[in-house]
């Protein structure tokens, strides 16, 4: 008899691993079935981040003791409209009418303990009831806010710089207060210029208003820049100033050197400042964009002493002095240069002051994402004081973003390595997250999809958050090392 049968007789091999299976993708077509049929499911899963933020910042009972109202709301109270406003704004819905779109999002409607949102009319009772006040009362809220935020995220900086700058939004109604003014890309147009003052190190918003077409006076500014230092959180000890030629005045520097504050100011053009720039003495400038470069003392008209001034000196093309083109910067046009003129009282040689004086681009690229981004230039309302109270409302949601990023931020503790994330790109990676919202057992919770690219730093910054807790003085840090 013959035995067919392996003469190795060795043991089989234990599995060091699952078998890779590659699973089909699946097929999406034309002819695809669909239903709806799915419940509570929304596109805004990351507004769970947003509102364990508040929640544990204590916004709720700050909104209730600031901000009055006479009308008492039926639908919803004082705090739900003002936080379903804002998180609608932070959404990305600049319009009332534009919060039916998610008046019956389950996660929404859960952070707001309503079945559904109120109806477009009601949202408008409640807006037209605010008074004037409320956008100051908001700024307040806003000021606590940051305070709040930088003691839990330990942001404990000493040092910040202060950019403020305007921007022109033009009218395409009858609001009131538009004027005909400085429009340039739609020039005769009714517009708005409101002024706005951020912190150049975290991106946040301090300190802004809605204003009328018209050029803001220099007391006016003298006045913002005061109002901005009230609203710096106490352990701000030095500050620096930079603004473009729009705030060219006195009143600016003596706010500036009321606070003891560095500052640089892009100067206009005047007859008699253009005089002394074609008498002064040029030297070669090799750190600066410029051909040439001078200093000088100088006391304009009004001012009750003289400043450092320092310049650069740019030859024009042909086709410049052909053209005689106006640059940006507000460039004085001669037959042969064109100055760019800076008043300070920096000590530092001109390149530097030159180059920090650069850096203010930024605020340009902030007021350009609330306006695109937080729907700062949606003006809703015919009346001003409405339209006031919108305008800090949009920079509220806007601020959420910098607060968030904060608590997202890096283990770091320079400043300036700190990297800005726009409110847009923001959206994309943490706010549109597909969710599912389950109860079972008394309990609500929210599911995320395990193929979330984020799924680390969303609960990384979930951690962060849960671990706010109040204490005497203030918030306990729940990230190290300190930014400073």
């Amino acid at each position: 008899m013959v035995t067919d049968r392996e003469k190795d007789s060795a043991k089989t091999p234990i599995k060091q691993g699952p078998e890779k299976i590659s699973p089909e993708p699946n097929k999406i077509g034309a002819s695809t079935p669909f239903d709806f049929d799915g419940k509570n499911l929304t596109p805004y899963g990351g507004l769970l981040p947003v509102i364990t933020m508040l929640e544990k910042l204590g916004f709720q009972s700050l909104v209730e003791q600031t901000v009055t109202s006479k009308r008492i709301p039926r639908a919803m109270d004082l705090y739900r409209f003002v936080l379903g406003i804002v998180l609608g704004l932070y959404i990305g819905f600049p319009r009332l009418n534009q919060l039916r779109f998610i008046a019956r999002d389950p996660i929404l409607t859960g952070i707001l303990k309503v079945a559904k949102l109120p109806v477009q009319s009601t949202f408008w009772r409640f807006v037209n009831a605010l008074h004037l006040n409320v956008a100051r009362q908001l700024l307040t809220i806003m000021r606590t806010m940051r305070e709040r935020v930088w003691a839990a995220a330990n942001v404990k900086l000493e040092v910040i710089t202060i950019d403020t700058d305007t921007t022109v939004h033009t009218l395409y109604g009858q609001q009131m207060g538009g004027r005909k003014s400085y429009n340039p890309k739609n020039k005769g147009k009714k517009s708005y210029q409101p002024m706005l003052t951020f912190i150049a190190e975290t991106r946040e918003y301090v300190w802004g208003e809605l204003r009328n077409g018209d050029r803001p006076t220099g007391k006016q500014i003298g006045d913002h820049i005061r109002n901005v230092h009230a609203a710096l959180p106490p352990g701000v000890k030095r500050v620096y100033g930079r603004v473009d030629s729009g705030f060219y005045c006195r009143e600016a520097v003596e706010a500036y050197e009321e606070f003891n504050d560095r500052f640089v100011i892009s100067a206009r053009k005047t007859a008699r400042l253009v005089e002394q720039l074609r008498q002064a003495e040029w030297k070669p400038s090799p750190k600066t964009d410029g051909d040439a470069e001078c200093e000088f003392r100088y006391q304009p008209d009004g001012w009750k002493k003289a400043y450092r001034f320092v310049a650069l000196r740019y030859e024009k093309t042909r086709e410049e002095m052909d053209a005689e083109e106006t640059e940006q910067y507000q460039l004085f046009e001669t037959s042969q240069y064109k100055y760019r003129a800076f008043v300070t009282n920096f000590s530092e040689p001109i390149h530097f002051v030159v180059w920090f004086y650069n850096q203010r681009g930024g605020a340009e690229n902030l007021i350009k994402e609330a306006n695109n981004d937080a729907g700062l230039a949606a003006h809703p309302s015919g009346r001003f004081d409405v339209n006031g109270n919108h305008f800090q409302l949009a920079m509220l949601a806007y601020n959420l973003n910098c607060w968030l990023m904060l608590f997202n931020r890096e283990p770091q503790a320079d400043a300036t390595a700190l990297r800005h994330t726009t409110l847009a790109t923001a959206r994309l990676r943490f706010l549109f997250v597909a969710a599912k919202i389950w109860r079972h057992a008394g309990r609500t919770g929210v599911s995320y999809s395990d193929h979330y690219e984020e799924k680390g730093v969303f609960e990384r910054l979930m951690d962060r958050l849960r671990r706010i807790a109040p204490r005497a003085q203030g918030y306990a840090p729940v990230m190290l090392p300190a930014l400073r």
